[in-house]
């Protein structure tokens, strides 16, 4: 029911380039769709009216089932340069030009996951499940807070970014 293409064939299409999670969402009910959408390549079939919160559920499951099955093993990188930036992994230390920058155990935690996924935009949303796990239940607005103090400490200007991008409507992205 798209303008140029319909759902099944999008959906092949992917496939046939990454295996992200697929989830349609539709308007189709009858079982052949069902059979035909899964058969297809996607994950998950969910019909039209839907529940917002079982679809945030879903949404969230398949990503973690995605991140645990391609997850590698993480290569035992001991520090990250780029730049005249120095982040010392083992040591949690940080510096830029030579100098040693004081952070916090989660500002830290967020400079090495964004640090060590250069070029790759994650929500805040993914940030805040990743970084801070089931240490806090709090407000995701926290994830624009630590960023700011992480820029105000690696960045020349801090307005300007040169590390840490903000794709407006998406989330951050490292830059490498």
């Amino acid at each position: 029911m798209l303008p140029d293409m319909d759902g099944y064939e999008i959906c092949q299409k992917i496939r046939e380039h990454s295996n992200i999670p697929i989830i349609m969402v539709t308007a189709k009910t009858e079982d052949i769709d069902i059979i035909r959408g899964l058969g297809r390549g996607a994950d998950d079939y969910i019909e039209k009216p839907f529940n917002p919160n079982k679809l945030v559920a879903r949404v969230k499951a398949h990503i973690a089932r995605y991140d645990r099955l391609v997850a590698h093993e993480p290569v035992s990188v001991t520090e990250i340069k780029i730049n005249e930036l120095l982040i010392q992994i083992a040591a949690r230390r940080v510096f830029v030009n030579n100098q040693e920058k004081n952070f916090s155990a989660k500002e830290f935690d967020l400079l090495v996951f964004l640090a060590s996924h250069p070029n790759q935009v994650f929500s805040k949303e993914h940030l805040f499940e990743r970084v801070w796990k089931n240490d806090c239940f709090g407000d995701i607005t926290t994830v624009t807070v630590h960023i700011r103090k992480i820029r105000e400490k690696i960045e020349i200007e801090p307005s300007k970014p040169i590390y840490i991008e903000t794709v407006w409507g998406v989330g951050y992205r490292f830059k490498q």
